[in-house]
């Protein structure tokens, strides 16, 4: 008998050292969400918070359904400073005054992005977008030179070449009736941050079978189901019941596509005699890509090639959608009866004349009123309509304490609607952004771009481009929106889209002055 039990000695050890881990684990992670649970419960909370589970199971799983629930939460709590709400044993805290979103912005301790950003990381890994601290800090540094103005300017280029593009395909729907246009505007987004992230044509416009144009909105759709799904959260869920398969199929294209190009042009860079000469024909050309590849720390050291992918990677996502969602959204307001159309037409014909010549930088600030339309636009409908952090350190937040670990969702799109700020919330008045009507509007009132340390590296960027081509299509054509606001349904994925596209008829305008 003791020679027996001398042979399961080994197993039950392991057994009850298993055991023991366990019920660590368990116990600590039982101890923090009571310590949370406790903390937070001055805090006015959804109906229907159950404990461990939260209210997970309240959420839609529909993107559209999702986002009307938060325009619920929105109005029921709007005299409320804050709001929590449980995504499991998760807390959040939903902020949408410029008072309380100024309180976590403003603090760097705060600067790590929440839980649900971690779903990126297999197609981003840990570039701008998705990493902290140190490697954030150095990340910025080294990459804020290649979004300077005279770069910018050699971009004009493509976003020139490109919004021709545009203009020729919607001008075959022109005088034929009522057509979808988010896909076609998106494609030429699409195919500007390519060739300015990369270096590389992808003709997307002509091509919107392409693969990789397919597998970069496949994983964006992917990403935001599991993130407003956390029974999928863990990976060995995921991977069983939900779409984990589907994930790495896509996720494969899309990491082959860059790593290709990645490194073909380093390749081509150390075989070519001049670096300022492109592949085609000797103009000077230079791609995010490019100067990436030769940009260096403080030390000396150069990015490493995966350095480059997680970057290259975060422009091509953030880079289009966010900027092709506001230039349709954009359109939609233009389309309805108002003086602001007519505004920016004529504007842009003093801008240019009848000159169908490409825009310049000039061209550009010129365009004072249109810059109040795209704001205006943005405010209304932000591409990013909610983002969050985790909080580094216990905080006050309006009198509520809210203890580090838990999380702050900033709903932009409520933000936006501060009646203090914006009286009639809801109307389009792209006034409200003129120099003298902005006096005394706090800073954190309008932020489409975020705001404080981690604001958008590529907002000068994004308005440059919205610019080019919401002129160009102004010129080119008289536009008519053919939904009313409630027929849009905003859906809040990783981005503010309309659920059923934006529909427009489109008249050719005949230019003169």
């Amino acid at each position: 008998m003791v020679v027996l039990l001398g042979s399961y000695t080994i197993p039950l050890l392991g057994v009850s050292l298993f055991i023991a881990v366990l019920t660590n684990i368990t116990f600590k992670m039982l101890n923090s969400y009571l310590h949370k649970w406790f903390q937070m419960k001055p805090i006015p909370e959804l109906e229907g918070t159950y404990p461990i589970i939260g209210n997970a199971l309240a959420f839609k799983t529909n993107a559209g359904d999702f986002f009307r629930q938060i325009e619920d939460y929105i109005r029921e709590y709007c005299d409320a400073p804050l709001f929590k709400l449980w995504v499991g044993p998760v807390p959040f805290v939903v902020l949408f005054h410029a008072e309380t979103v100024e309180t976590v912005l403003t603090n760097a301790v705060h600067m790590e992005k929440s839980y649900p950003y971690s779903f990126l990381h297999p197609w981003l890994g840990t570039g701008l977008l998705t990493s902290t601290g140190p490697k954030w800090r150095q990340r910025r540094k080294m990459l804020t030179p290649t979004f300077h103005f005279s770069i910018l300017t050699d971009f004009l280029e493509v976003m020139n070449e490109q919004t021709d593009i545009l203009v020729e395909k919607l001008g075959k729907q022109a005088g034929k009736g009522p057509f979808n246009c988010f896909n076609q505007i998106t494609l030429c987004a699409l195919d500007i941050i390519c060739e300015t992230a990369m270096g590389r044509k992808i003709y997307a416009q002509n091509n919107s079978d392409s693969e990789y144009v397919k597998s970069v909105y496949k994983m964006s759709d992917i990403i935001s189901r599991r993130q407003r799904t956390p029974w999928f959260w863990p990976d060995i869920l995921y991977y069983y019941f939900g779409e984990g398969k589907e994930h790495d199929k896509t996720l494969k294209v899309l990491h082959s596509f860059t790593y290709k190009v990645i490194n073909e042009k380093a390749e081509s860079i150390s075989n070519c005699e001049s670096d300022d000469k492109s592949e085609q024909g000797g103009e000077k050309r230079q791609a995010f890509l490019d100067m990436l590849l030769k940009t260096t720390d403080d030390d000396g050291n150069r990015m490493s090639h995966q350095d480059i992918q997680e970057e290259v990677d975060t422009f091509m996502f953030r880079g289009h959608d966010t900027t092709a969602a506001s230039m349709n959204w954009a359109l939609h307001l233009l389309g309805k009866p108002c003086n602001s159309l007519k505004h920016c037409l004529l504007l842009c014909l003093l801008c240019k004349g009848t000159s169908d010549r490409p825009a310049t930088m000039e061209d550009l600030k010129k365009l004072k009123y249109l810059e109040c339309v795209i704001k205006e636009a943005l405010r209304l409908f932000p591409s990013v309509p909610f983002f969050a952090r985790s909080l580094g350190e216990d905080c006050h937040i309006n009198g509520f304490k809210v203890p580090k670990g838990a999380n702050a969702i900033i709903i932009t799109y409520g933000l936006h609607r501060d009646p203090r700020y914006f009286p009639e919330p809801e109307e389009f008045r792209p006034e409200r952004f003129l120099p003298e009507n902005s006096v005394g509007r706090p800073p954190y009132a309008y932020i489409p771009f975020s705001a404080g340390l981690r604001n958008c590296i590529g907002q000068r960027f994004a308005l440059m481009e919205e610019k080019v081509v919401l002129s160009a299509i102004l010129r080119n054509f008289n536009i008519e929106a053919c939904q009313k606001r409630e027929e849009l349904r905003p859906a809040g994925e990783l981005i503010l889209r309309p659920e059923k596209g934006i529909w427009v008829k489109l008249e050719k305008r005949k230019l003169e002055l």
